[in-house]
């Protein structure tokens, strides 16, 4: 493992720009722990050299994404305590070259792409830009190639989950401080969504529909990466799951304010996700078992009603 300086310090990182995330986290057992402290950092450190609204020029932050490659990779020397960490952790764990090359090359996707035409494009980035974090942290957790193999379908599903609710809450940071749609163009043309009609707040009709239609889409991943917590290590199975449970509420949020995420970004409280916290861990201890410990808390339903059912797919415990 890196030195215990240097998982400090991503620690540090994890927990300033983290916050949902770093909850979890804190539940996974030490040796995990503090790899994921290692990798979030890393992943941020990446990821701010182009979510910056004082983005230097393209060229620059490609040589600065280069060179965090190069040294991920062991290709040149750092005394970055984030960098030197993560390389230390992937060369002891074995985290794959393949998973760090495609991780910087989403980044490099965010300098020259703002679009996605397609979800089929906007999966091609998210192989990158969370498909390989998953990658990364099944490996960080020890688990042996064949169970990997079970498992991957599931947490290439709940990685996308994840990044999908994020760019859900994110829509009117995105296009105001980046320049960019995550919504695909298709969704948008579909529904008779303009970027204007972003830009200045607008919520249509057509808007609340086309947030109705990703919603149900990020849910059947959810419903997917859930049932295959099972597979991970014993005892990191609670902080995926919290995880799910806290990234997943941002639906309820967003359906209760009637879909509005452009006038202003939803946020978990920190009383609702000690909330969910507890009530979670009530339902894992009485089960021991992820997917029903999922269905009883969180926001996304088991999926045997749809939102045109007049569930909207809200949970029905008390908020």
């Amino acid at each position: 493992m890196p030195a215990s300086d240097h998982i400090d310090t991503s620690k540090q990182i994890h927990k300033r720009t983290g916050r949902t995330f770093y909850l979890a986290t804190r539940l996974l057992p030490e040796r995990v722990r503090h790899a994921t402290y290692v990798l979030y950092a890393f992943f941020r450190v990446a990821d701010e050299v182009v979510d910056r609204t004082d983005a230097p020029d393209a060229e620059t932050q490609r040589a600065e994404l280069e060179r965090i490659r190069a040294t991920a990779l062991g290709e040149r020397e750092t005394d970055d305590p984030v960098l030197a960490a993560f390389h230390e952790l992937a060369d002891d764990r074995g985290i794959a070259d393949e998973e760090i090359d495609v991780f910087v090359d989403a980044m490099i996707q965010d300098i020259d792409r703002a679009r996605y035409e397609t979800y089929a494009d906007l999966e091609g980035y998210m192989r990158g830009s969370s498909v390989a974090v998953a990658n990364m942290m099944m490996v960080a957790m020890g688990m042996d190639a064949e169970t990997r193999t079970e498992a991957e379908p599931h947490a290439a599903a709940l990685a996308e989950a994840f990044q999908l609710t994020n760019f859900l809450r994110d829509v009117r940071e995105d296009i105001h401080d980046y320049g960019r749609v995550y919504l695909p163009q298709e969704t948008l043309e579909r529904y008779g969504v303009t970027e204007d009609d972003l830009r200045e707040a607008r919520v249509t009709e057509g808007f609340v529909a086309a947030m109705r239609h990703e919603l149900d889409r990020t849910e059947r991943l959810y419903r997917e990466g859930v049932a295959g917590i099972r597979y991970l290590p014993e005892d990191s199975q609670f902080g995926v799951l919290l995880a799910a449970v806290l990234y997943a509420e941002h639906h309820r949020l967003i359906r209760s304010r009637d879909y509005d995420v452009l006038a202003e970004t939803p946020q978990l409280s920190r009383l609702r996700r000690g909330y969910l916290l507890a009530r979670t861990w009530v339902h894992w201890r009485r089960h021991r078992d992820p997917e029903a410990a999922f269905y009883a808390v969180s926001s996304v339903s088991r999926g045997e009603e749809s939102d045109s059912g007049h569930t909207d797919g809200v949970s029905h415990q008390p908020a």
